[in-house]
């Protein structure tokens, strides 16, 4: 297998290595597209069992990014088969809080629960927009490139999907 490179310049030998790396980060994310634990366990196995298929396709550009769209596209697969057969329920973070940690405070949890309540007011596209680039990090670029989609879009989507976050808090009494 070919030498893989992070972006801190540090390498990254084999598809072990890369899942160690970002395991952790591509979990968080299917968890918040998904809102089900045993769903992103099993997402986050599809996206590296595809990575490991097509490994010899990466084109030598950064391995997140890459790794994120494989995760978008088995996140898509598996909504299309799930719209098909099970009603989803729109509770957001309602298990997030991972009891087993005892440094997740109450306060951290109100605020869990109050984002994703939000986030599941919103439309699908727009959410996926918010949690790429505000809770990941990613450009928006590489959001659009997950996502499938043009770079002036993923702009439009993300100004859509703020502007009607800041209408909701204004509604709560947030701001």
């Amino acid at each position: 297998m070919r030498e893989l490179h992070r972006e801190e310049g540090k390498k990254l030998n084999s598809l072990e290595s890369i899942y160690q790396y970002y395991v952790k980060d591509v979990y968080r994310y299917l968890y918040s597209l998904s809102y089900d634990h045993h769903t992103a366990e099993d997402l986050v196995q599809e996206t590296f069992y595809r990575a490991y298929l097509y490994l010899e396709d990466w084109k030598n550009e950064r391995i997140k990014p890459w790794l994120f769209r494989v995760a978008h596209n088995a996140y898509v697969d598996y909504q299309r088969k799930a719209s098909r057969s099970i009603v989803k329920d729109a509770v957001f973070f309602a298990r997030m809080v991972d009891r087993d940690t005892p440094e997740i405070t109450l306060l951290q949890q109100e605020v869990q629960r109050e984002i994703g309540r939000m986030l599941a007011d919103i439309p699908e596209k727009q959410r996926q927009a918010v949690l790429l680039v505000d809770f990941h990090q990613f450009t928006y670029q590489e959001a659009a490139d997950i996502m499938g989609i043009t770079l002036s879009h993923i702009k439009i989507t993300l100004f859509r999907a703020r502007q009607r976050l800041r209408e909701m808090k204004r509604k709560d009494g947030m701001l």
